[in-house]
């Protein structure tokens, strides 16, 4: 049995961290749902960003952008929201029987908000309404970050019936606030009787701890933050389910918040590939994989025991990283505002990559 369907088994979901046309065109992702157990997808404007520049999608911004009956063709973040939901429309049809047999809790796929609305919240509520109606599919999960400004932004979507992929999630008090969001989204609902089922996930990003420390520790603590936090969080995430709180909306209906293991994948070409995805191995949680780790996975991962429900040693690694002087919190506050201002820096990359293909292309 492959190493993916026990980790299925298991009664995690294995997602796919990308997205492009070609894999839609030549049944790569069909393959990988049936072979490799893999039940859902993930998408951001660095992978969209990639798949255009390939040339791929050429015909399509081309018929896209040029003038019909009179009126002007798309451009900028139009252009690329249309092009984008062609492409998870189709994936989401090809997870709609999973998202079906599963009762709406698996078979998704997910599309950002303009990582330019990170702190307007009033914006993002507008534009992850906007996309989710746009994309005419129910397994379509938004993506809206987990900043600040965007935990009132989770709640007022999850108000609003729209299902959320909360984003840029890196220590437990993050994934707690919005968790939080989530639930206060939830209650309104009942309080305003309105259905209490509203599916959303809450995405802890993992190697980023790692890769942000180096060599800047203690050999014995390479390499073991990320997966230290994400012990604490998990701990967290299970307390949080059977709560009081949690367990009277439960008897109401709803549907749990999932916790989704994102960033899976390693970098350092000495480590294993399996490092994270055999770590955070754990029942009714998702784990988003780069394709090279799904199919590394895949060939020879190794399915050891789940992670523990209390953490494990996660406060004992801890413990160790604040006495080598790492302020774990801090970290986390920097974390989530490189990672916002990164998914800025690729969404102009891709708008201007867009509007610079676009004008080639009319030239042609």
């Amino acid at each position: 049995m492959k190493a993916t369907q026990q980790l299925h088994n298991l009664g995690q979901s294995l997602w796919l961290d990308n997205i492009t046309r070609e894999i839609l065109d030549n049944g790569t992702l069909q393959r990988y749902i049936a072979e490799l157990s893999v039940t859902g997808l993930t998408s951001n404007p660095t992978i969209f960003n990639e798949a255009i520049g390939s040339g791929y999608y050429d015909a399509a911004i081309r018929e896209k952008a040029s003038s019909k009956s009179g009126l002007p063709g798309k451009s900028g973040e139009a252009l690329f929201i249309d092009i984008a939901l062609e492409d998870l429309r189709r994936a989401a049809d090809l997870f709609a029987p999973t998202h079906e047999k599963t009762g709406g809790v698996d078979g998704w796929v997910s599309m950002e908000v303009s990582p330019l609305l990170a702190a307007d919240t009033a914006g993002t509520i507008a534009a992850a309404k906007d996309i989710f109606a746009a994309a005419q599919r129910s397994n379509l999960f938004v993506k809206i970050p987990g900043t600040p400004e965007g935990v009132p932004a989770i709640e007022e979507a999850i108000f609003a019936g729209v299902p959320v992929n909360v984003t840029l999630l890196f220590s437990r008090e993050q994934y707690l606030a919005a968790a939080h969001a989530y639930m206060r989204g939830i209650e309104r609902r009942v309080a305003a009787g309105l259905s209490p089922v509203v599916e959303s996930v809450a995405s802890v990003f993992v190697s980023r701890w790692d890769r942000a420390l180096g060599a800047d520790v203690p050999a014995e603590l390479h390499n073991r933050l990320g997966i230290a936090t994400s012990g604490r969080t998990y701990r967290a995430y299970l307390d949080l389910l059977a709560s009081d709180r949690w367990q009277k909306l439960a008897a109401q209906g709803a549907h749990p918040q999932r916790l989704l293991w994102a960033s899976t994948g390693t970098k350092d070409p000495k480590l294993s590939p399996n490092l994270y995805v055999e770590a955070l191995a754990a029942s009714d949680t998702v784990d988003t994989m780069p394709e090279k780790t799904l199919l590394a996975f895949a060939k020879d991962g190794k399915l050891g025991a789940a992670m523990a429900a209390d953490g494990g040693d996660a406060e004992a690694l801890l413990a160790q990283f604040a006495r080598a002087g790492v302020d774990v919190d801090a970290l986390a506050t920097k974390l989530q505002v490189d990672g916002a201002k990164a998914f800025v820096d690729s969404w102009n990359e891709l708008m201007q990559r867009i509007a610079t293909k676009s004008a080639a292309l009319a030239a042609a």
